[in-house]
């Protein structure tokens, strides 16, 4: 098993991608720590990576607040003496074009689409320095390199979690620490739930594999650039679009 051993947080981890990557960290040896908002989501995704043998842990916390993302990291710690493993998953939406968009909708994304991935980030990385090793992941997204009608605080924070990964890959690479990103595209998960069968169609069309990816084949990623299979790369960013953007 590729992460046996390893202490992985997860944020986002109570759905879709962050949930699909839970499961596979503890199906690779990882022990698990399942972070996100809705607790009934969270207990479910620690039953099951329990199912695979991990022995998973769960948090209801939100990213955007720092104190009870210090508070997960030192439980974490306090039960299991390390940390190995960050994934900032966790994001939200709150599409509006540049003229509509209100400064609610701007500050939520904003407050967990990148202030979440910092919160995150700077609570475990006195840890892995100690340790002189670590991995750092983050979620960041196509739209985070190209832009994407309707979504400027979305871009933004996308952007900007590029931003943290270039500038943490540098800073941390001496000290034993790795950090790379992963840029989705359209994938299938619950936040398409609501979206008309007509507009998945035109992004299906829109993916030369005339598909939506599947949660999974992110997680198999992140499994990927956790593990020491991947000791060669840092400050990485790697597109997972099915070709979306050629």
């Amino acid at each position: 098993m590729r992460l046996d051993g390893k202490v992985a947080i997860i944020t986002g981890a109570g759905q879709g991608i962050g949930a699909a990557t839970a499961l596979k960290f503890a199906r690779e040896g990882a022990l698990v720590a399942v972070c996100d908002l809705n607790a009934e989501a969270v207990t479910s995704v620690v039953d099951a990576c329990r199912e695979a043998g991990s022995a998973a842990v769960g948090f209801v916390i939100d990213v955007a607040n720092r104190d009870a993302v210090t508070d997960m990291v030192a439980s974490v710690l306090k039960q299991f003496q390390r940390i190995d493993i960050l994934v900032n998953n966790a994001g939200i939406t709150r599409d509006a074009r540049l003229q509509k968009m209100t400064l609610q909708q701007f500050d939520d994304v904003i407050d967990v689409n990148l202030r979440g991935v910092f919160h995150a980030a700077q609570a475990v990385v006195d840890c892995m320095i100690n340790q002189e090793s670590g991995v750092i992941l983050n979620a960041s997204s196509v739209v985070g390199i190209y832009g994407n009608y309707g979504q400027t605080n979305y871009a933004a924070a996308k952007f900007g979690v590029i931003g943290f990964t270039k500038t943490w890959s540098r800073e941390l690479g001496p000290k034993g620490i790795r950090v790379n990103a992963i840029a989705p595209g359209f994938i299938d998960t619950p936040i398409l739930s609501t979206v008309p069968e007509e507009v998945l169609e035109k992004m299906r069309s829109q993916v030369p594999l005339r598909r939506l990816g599947k949660p999974e084949e992110i997680a198999n990623i992140y499994a990927f650039l956790a593990s020491d299979e991947a000791s060669y790369i840092n400050g990485a960013v790697i597109e997972a679009s099915g070709g979306m953007t050629l």
